[in-house]
């Protein structure tokens, strides 16, 4: 057993221990700790079953709905015997082939029912914060929560706290955009126009995996509807540089491997204990990262210009740009200064 495994067991057993009031019974409640790659191949084929026993009212979007929304969406179980009703779509056939992803050295499956990609300008990054609106359930069509309003909330925990959506939405949410416009009503209400709008189908080791929480058994795999709404581009640290970009060995997740914090695969150039998306010093050379780096704006009529706007080798358009009032796209270019001309940067070289 290797130690990420013995430090799950124990933790398990802890808030088994901690649960039990004094006039239970003593003895704790363990969740054995599986392995990620021997459940991914269980999930997979619950949600395999559950696809092929499901369909949704494919009828009622495209061409003839331009501005779908989270109540429109209708899954049915398939009635024993029963055909597909027209306008419908089996939700096996819908998806498509899985989507596949490396994380925690295992390589997950899950499933995306794209049913409108989002017409905003915007796509966040794993690291961004969204605001969006969801329905959750598990295969057995149980929901087990939703929103009432729209919800904001980190994709990625902000290094302070552990609090962000679990690893699926990191996945699956920079594939749509946010929604093109929005109005303010007059009840304190917004009403967004042409959002992203999608499923995802998420096996347990992208969702809760071993830890059981309200309406969620452990090791389930689980179902969300959601739609995308609006989105803000994360600096966790306010080094000028967003949190997209402090990603190191470019996996969508933040990490840092304390047993070797010298290993900067782990997302932490200088071995501290801060990994650089909440490290205002990345290499630890005592000059602040905002001053080894260079920020400028650059305006054009269209979103076009901006994107194919020539970069030198140390410049990086940020993927947030701006529609101005007038119709004109502002994108942010950062230069990173580069002393030696040779990489890394000055703000990942602890020696300029």
């Amino acid at each position: 057993m290797n130690l990420r495994k013995v430090s799950l067991y124990l933790l398990c057993l802890t808030i088994g221990v901690l649960s039990c009031k004094k006039d239970d019974d003593p003895t704790p409640v363990v969740i054995e700790v599986r392995d990620r790659a021997e459940q991914q191949l269980k999930d997979k084929d619950s949600l395999d079953k559950y696809l092929l026993t499901h369909y949704y009212n494919s009828g009622d979007f495209g061409d003839s709905n331009p501005n779908p929304s989270l109540s429109d969406i209708v899954l049915t179980k398939i009635s024993l015997g029963g055909p597909i009703p027209d306008g419908h779509t089996l939700l096996k056939d819908a998806v498509g082939e899985p989507e596949t992803i490396t994380f925690e050295d295992v390589i997950y499956e899950y499933y995306v029912l794209k049913l409108n990609q989002g017409g905003g300008n915007d796509s966040p990054k794993f690291s961004d914060k969204i605001r969006f609106n969801y329905e959750g359930f598990t295969l057995d069509d149980a929901v087990f929560d939703y929103s009432v309003n729209p919800f904001d909330s980190d994709l990625v925990g902000n290094g302070v706290s552990t609090f962000g959506l679990i690893p699926g939405w990191r996945k699956v949410i920079p594939g749509f955009n946010t929604a093109e416009s929005y109005v303010e009503n007059g009840d304190g209400t917004v009403s967004y126009m042409n959002k992203g709008l999608g499923i995802m189908f998420l096996p347990s080791g992208l969702a809760y995996f071993s830890s059981a929480t309200t309406g969620i058994p452990a090791y389930s795999p689980i179902i969300f509807k959601f739609e995308l709404l609006q989105m803000a581009q994360n600096d966790h640290d306010g080094d000028g540089i967003p949190s997209y970009l402090e990603d190191l060995n470019g996996d969508g997740e933040f990490t840092l491997n304390y047993l070797d914090l010298t290993d900067v695969t782990d997302d932490n150039t200088d071995g501290d204990n801060s990994p650089d998306y909440i490290d205002l010093d990345d290499d630890g050379d005592g000059i602040l990262t905002k001053n080894e780096i260079i920020i400028s704006k650059i305006t054009k009529s269209t979103l076009e210009e901006v994107k194919s706007e020539p970069l030198a080798y140390n410049e990086v358009l940020l993927n947030k740009i701006v529609k101005e009032q007038n119709g004109d796209y502002t994108g942010t270019i950062i230069t990173f200064k580069d002393t030696d001309g040779v990489k890394p940067f000055d703000y990942l070289d602890k020696n300029y």
